[in-house]
């Protein structure tokens, strides 16, 4: 099957870890054709099939045990994120609407995940209906600059003046657009409903770490000039930002808009929920934080020194941790040097170990206590005709030094898979053949 993808412009739609997109959508855009239906049924008849077969739920048992931390073999996940456009391109689309088309890449991944892959990704029988919400409202206005929606843009930071402008942040606004929301959960649930589960389910944040909110805030340069510039004045803006998320937390917890992420939702920066551990034992049915995963990082520090870190950013992304049952940390800032302070995060389960990453260290630090998030860099990927013998080295290297830990590889970040679909389906192959030596 595998050939029939990868020929073809990209489909230009925008790609987010697990493919989960959360705005967008406006009320025009919940309608879809009878053609598009026939489409989506038929393709959500495939996903129903695949997520029936044995084998997806012995790989959901195998995430269940690893993030138990019971001793698995390494497990394997590939999410191409940009690369999807690269291996389900306009040309394989067939939906003409664009809620319709949404779906139907969401559901082509699945596919592609059940029937190409060859990760330890399990196929679900559900469609998960996104809240339609509006942006959170700070109360500035962050105006972009951006020729391309996927190329690289800047923007003119509106926290200019700290005496003058910091005043004007308040705890995060947002409004649910209940009428879009509600229309694409019946639409869905028409199309869909007898054959996949249709959840509504929010996915109010990827990350709650601060540090990105705060450049946007200040601008790039004025942020690292801040801490030795305006420390004081610094640690405020931090702290307007972690008590806005918290109240925001407190918004969602307390309006029943949470969802548990304990089952095959993507949490962290790669990764599934899958667990036992949550919710908690006194669980009734509202989704409290306190049931949930959280996560956070602080990837833009990666050149403060960890004094810094724990000083400035630690202690105001520790209070929202604290909120959660079982903690992610970290996407692509190497660790090691700070993990002294990162260790001390409440319930913190998985930690992510990047393609910068002291390895040696890490395993030395997270023993077997911890989920060793291992990731290899992406631009192995990135041609045309990737290094099979490189690849593999690496790979059998990197798990003879983790042996001990409880690891997961996960190849994500990518911008291009080099025009190759295959490209991704050989380094899943490689990583489960090298993660079989030690199951």
């Amino acid at each position: 099957m595998i050939e029939e993808y990868g020929n073809g412009e990209s489909t230009g739609l925008e790609q987010t870890p697990a493919g989960k997109i959360q705005t967008g959508f406006t009320l025009e855009d919940v309608k879809v054709s009878r053609e598009d239906k026939a489409i989506l049924r038929e393709l959500a008849e495939k996903v129903k099939k695949l997520a029936s077969e044995p084998c997806m739920e012995e790989k959901r048992q195998l995430w269940k045990k690893h993030n138990m931390l019971q001793k698995t073999r390494p497990l394997v996940f590939c999410d191409p994120e940009n690369g999807w456009n690269e291996i389900i391109t306009r040309r394989q689309m067939r939906c003409k609407g664009r809620l319709a088309q949404r779906w139907e890449m969401d559901l082509r991944k699945e596919i592609f995940w059940g029937e190409d892959m060859g990760d330890d990704k399990p196929v679900e029988p559900y469609l998960d209906v996104p809240y339609t919400v509006s942006p959170d409202n700070w109360g500035v206005m962050l105006v972009y600059y951006q020729t391309d929606k996927l190329g690289s843009y800047t923007w003119d930071p509106p926290v200019k003046d700290y005496k003058t402008d910091l005043k004007k942040l308040h705890p995060p606004e947002f409004e649910i657009d209940w009428e879009t929301t509600n229309g694409c959960l019946d639409l869905a649930e028409d199309i869909f409903g007898d054959m996949l589960r249709v959840n509504l389910k929010g996915v109010w944040w990827w990350s709650l770490g601060i540090t990105s909110l705060a450049i946007y805030f200040r601008g790039i340069e004025n942020f690292f000039c801040d801490f030795i510039e305006h420390p004081e004045e610094l640690k405020q803006l931090f702290s307007i930002i972690s008590q806005g998320y918290l109240q925001k937390l407190d918004f969602l917890e307390e309006n029943n808009l949470l969802s548990l992420n304990n089952d095959g939702s993507y949490v962290g920066a790669g990764g599934f929920g899958f667990t036992q551990e949550l919710p908690q034992k006194d669980f009734n049915g509202h989704v409290r934080t306190v049931d949930m995963w959280g996560f956070a990082e602080s990837q833009e520090t990666v050149n403060v020194s960890a004094k810094m870190y724990e000083e400035f950013v630690f202690p105001y992304e520790k209070i929202i941790l604290e909120r959660f049952g079982l903690n992610c940390y970290g996407c692509c800032e190497p660790l090691h040097s700070r993990w002294y302070v990162v260790k001390k995060h409440h319930n913190l389960r998985r930690v992510s170990c990047s393609p910068w990453v002291d390895i040696e260290k890490m395993v030395s630090y997270l023993e077997n206590k911890y989920i060793f998030s291992m990731k290899p860099h992406p631009a192995i990927l990135a041609k045309p005709f990737i290094d099979e013998e490189y690849i593999r080295k690496q790979i059998r290297k990197a798990f003879e030094v983790t042996r001990e830990c409880r690891v997961e590889i996960i190849m994500k970040d990518n911008h291009t898979i080099g025009k190759n679909p295959k490209n991704v389906v050989k380094w899943c192959q490689i990583a489960r053949e090298e993660a079989e030596r030690y199951s």
